[in-house]
């Protein structure tokens, strides 16, 4: 029988919680046993500076069990729950949308796309959904289709900064550069630390920061942030970009946007440096 640790609501702090494996099927009098000596134990070594710890063995819903299958990247075994709970609520939005994302994380976009759609169509209003639409779109490279995709998301939600984020990207692949700053800055500003968070396809909405060209792309990101006034996340793109061996770094000088930081010691050593792969 394995344990696993489970992070639940403010009021419920951490459960220990046991899950059965394949074919194994739970042992009630094995478990009541253990929980015996478990509190003997406690209450032997029990003081009142140190009270015996209550462990809670709570069941877990059909959902919570499919969102621990997502955690631990067993993705099969989530699309069983999600489908199952999903085929009983088949107008519940987010238990489609869950569905599609456990499809899309085994790379079949076209039945992700279905349940995304079928989301949609139970609740117009589920930007979540219709995010996860544009970052198939944006997975096939379709950037005018991931674009519409993010602006109707952003229509039911302006105030999720990954949604101006992702618009961001799409509009980047379309190298609509002037649009996909504006978004970024957009995003910034609902989220200052939105990109020291780690990417990936999680919860119920997703992101893909996939980018063609990074030099280019990190070189933006230093224009957005600042134009923020955020400096120091500008001199960290910034040298990224010139890692990336970013050929045109040398626009930092001419460039109004970085007139505020240009002088910086950080920034100048920035422009004097040879890029890590220049002699590669």
């Amino acid at each position: 029988m394995n344990r696993y640790l489970v992070a639940f609501p403010i009021s419920v702090l951490l459960f220990s919680v046991s899950i059965p494996s394949a074919g194994q099927n739970f042992d009630s009098d094995n478990d009541a046993s253990i929980d015996s000596r478990l509190m003997q134990s406690q209450s032997q070594s029990a003081t009142p500076q140190n009270p015996p710890v209550i462990v809670v063995k709570p069941e877990l819903t059909n959902e919570q069990l499919g969102d621990l299958y997502m955690v631990r990247k067993d993705f099969r075994e989530a699309v069983e729950v999600y489908k199952k709970i999903a085929d009983e609520n088949p107008k519940n939005p987010v238990y489609l949308n869950k569905l599609g994302i456990a499809y899309h994380q085994q790379t079949a976009l076209n039945i992700a796309m279905k349940y995304y759609e079928r989301a949609t169509k139970a609740d117009p209003l589920y930007a979540d959904a219709q995010n996860n639409i544009g970052t198939i779109w944006y997975q096939r490279k379709k950037f005018g289709k991931a674009v519409r995709a993010y602006k109707k998301a952003i229509a039911l939600r302006s105030d999720m900064a990954v949604l101006h984020s992702n618009l961001a990207y799409a509009y980047f692949g379309q190298k609509k550069l002037e649009e996909s700053i504006g978004e970024f800055r957009q995003a910034i500003a609902l989220d200052p630390q939105l990109f020291e968070h780690s990417s990936g396809r999680g919860g119920s909405i997703l992101q893909d920061r996939s980018v063609s060209d990074r030099g280019a792309f990190y070189f933006l990101l230093a224009k957005s942030y600042a134009e923020t006034g955020n400096y120091a996340s500008c001199i960290v793109y910034l040298r990224k970009a010139k890692e990336e061996g970013y050929a045109a770094i040398g626009q930092v000088k001419t460039d109004p946007a970085f007139s505020a930081v240009l002088m910086a010691p950080e920034v100048q050593d920035v422009l004097a440096a040879k890029p890590r792969n220049a002699d590669h």
